[in-house]
């Protein structure tokens, strides 16, 4: 078999106190493919960003391994962090705050450019800072502007051309419509979409908004609380959800066809608070489908189809009340 792109191997990330640490990610192990675009999802708080950002070593791990063709980046130098990070790159979501407003276009681009020595003189880097443009849909007359002098949508264009300046293998790109209007977030879309074919990247796509993710990713990672719930191909997923958390995420999903009902699955309470998570597995305090042997055992993620896991203890038994259903 192939070396995946970027494996992850029992990621931790705690914060705070070590006597009452926020489990932020708490035991996530995943794989990305050359090539594939991963969706990460899950509610708000449940670890994402924090994810994100670890597998670009903009933090370090706690626990854990993220490996990049089969290197170990927790264990890499500063040096060699600085030659990967032109292969390994981030869009940020908000880009009224990500871009320096300070700096023209063509300082921002022409940066990335001067520090991984891209460009051989000042024709070079125009040329190079032209086609970046063009490539997000700006142009190069874009160049002599402020970032405050765009739209959103134009603002997170130019963001994209930033990551994209270093020639990246892998993109994580962390909730990059949040900021946007709705009537910009599907142009953004569209360009990214385009953009993983003709430059054959490999993306980790962050985002809550689950339509954006059926249609643009190959995979999905289901998160809550810091830990992997579910994992399996965008359409399995979509079409037939495994693990009760997934189920309800995906029966909150407003449908725009009234034609099209789903069984609305009734979560109680609260998220808990990740300094003090459920014991056992900690989507039971919530679960419609708990019993006493949740709060015993921590599930594993084990595999219930080709290519396909869930972490729930009761796997096969509600397979099979769905089934009769």
């Amino acid at each position: 078999m192939s070396t995946p792109l970027i494996e992850v191997r029992n990621l931790r990330r705690y914060f705070g106190s070590p006597l009452r640490p926020v489990r932020a990610v708490d035991d996530v192990s995943f794989v990305i493919e050359p090539g594939e675009t991963l969706g990460l999802v899950g509610e708000s708080g449940s670890g994402k960003s924090t994810i994100g950002r670890v597998l670009l070593r903009l933090i370090d791990a706690s626990a854990g391994q993220v490996l990049y063709r089969g290197e170990d980046l927790g264990a890499a130098s500063t040096t060699r962090m600085r030659e990967l990070r032109s292969k390994l790159q981030m869009i940020f979501q908000d880009p009224y705050a990500s871009l320096n407003p300070k700096m023209r276009v063509r300082d921002i681009l022409g940066e990335a450019l001067h520090i991984h020595r891209l460009a051989r003189g000042p024709g070079q880097r125009e040329r190079r800072i032209a086609e970046l443009l063009e490539l997000v849909g700006l142009g190069a007359e874009h160049a002599g502007r402020y970032p405050n002098e765009f739209s959103g949508g134009q603002r997170q264009r130019i963001g994209v051309a930033r990551a994209l300046a270093v020639e990246p293998e892998f993109i994580v790109a962390d909730e990059p419509l949040s900021a946007l209007d709705v009537s910009i977030q599907a142009q953004v879309v569209n360009l990214l979409c385009d953009l993983r074919e003709r430059l054959a990247l490999t993306m980790l796509f962050i985002s809550h908004d689950l339509d954006v993710v059926e249609y643009l990713c190959d995979r999905v990672v289901v998160l809550y609380l810091g830990r992997v719930m579910e994992v399996a191909r965008t359409q399995d997923l979509f079409e037939r959800p495994r693990h009760p958390y997934t189920r309800a995420l995906l029966a909150a999903c407003p449908k725009p066809d009234p034609e099209l009902k789903s069984v609305r699955v009734a979560l109680k309470g609260d998220i808990p608070s990740p300094v003090d998570p459920p014991s056992g597995c900690v989507f039971r305090t919530r679960c419609p489908h708990a019993i006493a042997a949740c709060s015993a055992t921590r599930p594993p993620l084990e595999a219930v189809g080709p290519g396909r896991y869930s972490a729930c203890i009761r796997n096969h038994e509600l397979e099979v009340m769905e089934a009769v259903a």
